[in-house]
């Protein structure tokens, strides 16, 4: 599912040390929703998405290309053999080297599809086991990155963004219980859910914009 002639410009930057880290990108091609195969697009998007959160890297997309060049530093500052060995490696992969804020780079390459390949990836299945994956990752990179090395205060941003977003379903999961036994919403519940629900977003929002800047230099 990939082209050799990508080869150099993954190697380019990587060579000329401009960057630790350089990956394909499939999803540049303005062809790519014709080449790829519906499902799996939508899931690698949605993957990407949920990627871009975990591991700070928020310019990235393609999150599960295997079409990559590392350095020799990069490979000696993180520990290849605890990377996870299945098909989330790119997604760990990626978080562990936002860590040791290392250089990452996405480069377009051509999506090769329908060339006699047969994929064993269940998109169902595995949408979820990853989903869970990069949220394991995504609070050992916050642990990691913004507590232990250099403690950056968008931790107390994500922290009151997922209180306030436990509060915001247990509200309306009792406002919507209410309406449905009662047949009318307690004027209070509903203005606790959506102070929480404002709470949340406004807590989240902030902290991935810290994150972004943080990070922006990384590219």
């Amino acid at each position: 599912q990939m082209d050799p002639d990508d080869l150099p410009g993954l190697l380019d930057p990587v060579v000329n040390g401009e960057i630790d880290y350089s990956k394909g990108n499939r999803l540049f091609t303005g062809n790519a929703w014709n080449l790829i195969p519906k499902v799996r697009y939508l899931g690698n998007s949605f993957l990407s998405l949920l990627t871009k959160i975990a591991s700070g890297y928020w310019h990235v997309a393609d999150s599960q290309t295997g079409y990559t060049v590392i350095n020799l530093r990069a490979l000696e500052l993180i520990d290849i053999d605890r990377i996870y060995k299945r098909y989330g490696m790119p997604n760990d992969m990626l978080v562990k080297l936002n860590i040791f804020n290392l250089k990452v780079r996405d480069i377009p390459i051509k999506p090769v599809y329908n060339v006699g390949e047969k994929s064993g990836i269940n998109i169902r299945k595995l949408v979820p086991k990853l989903s869970w994956l990069l949220l394991k990752c995504f609070l050992y990179r916050m642990k990691e990155k913004y507590i232990i090395r250099d403690f950056h205060p968008l931790i107390f941003f994500y922290t009151f963004g997922g209180i306030f977003n436990l509060m915001t379903m247990v509200l309306f999961i009792r406002l919507f219980y209410k309406w449905f036994t009662d047949g009318h919403i307690p004027p209070m519940n509903a203005l606790a859910a959506m102070f929480s629900f404002m709470a949340a977003a406004q807590f989240t929002l902030f902290a991935m914009w810290f994150d972004m800047e943080a990070n922006k230099d990384l590219k």
